[in-house]
């Protein structure tokens, strides 16, 4: 998997593309996540777009992000997530634990609200 890291405003976005899976994948994203909040970052928003697949190490690694996200006051939300992860998601019952959005805009602003 590979991770783009852009920033607008406030807000540090991380673009993957690739798996979301056990090994590699999620090793990534954790160490992009702890060197973010570590800078002192407070607002993630985590693009799904171009991830083709999440195995349940990837989902338990986004469920990782959230509790190491609350843990340092800050917030991690969830961009264009495609249908296969949300039915995981859904499963998995963690459908309310992450704030959504199709729409970058709408998701960055909502950072602020």
């Amino acid at each position: 998997m590979e991770l783009r890291k852009r920033k607008v405003g406030d807000v540090m976005i991380f673009d993957l593309d690739g798996k979301l899976t056990i090994g590699r994948g999620d090793v990534i994203l954790r160490e992009a996540l702890l060197e973010e909040f570590e800078s002192g970052g407070k607002s993630v928003l985590i693009d799904l777009g171009d991830v083709k697949t999440i195995d349940s190490s990837g989902l338990g690694e986004l469920i990782r992000c959230k509790v190491t996200a609350t843990s340092n006051d800050a917030q991690v939300k969830l961009l264009h997530v495609n249908l296969k992860a949300r039915k995981l998601l859904t499963m998995a019952q963690l459908v309310g634990v992450f704030e959504m959005f199709d729409d970058e805009e709408m998701a960055v602003a909502s950072f602020t609200a």
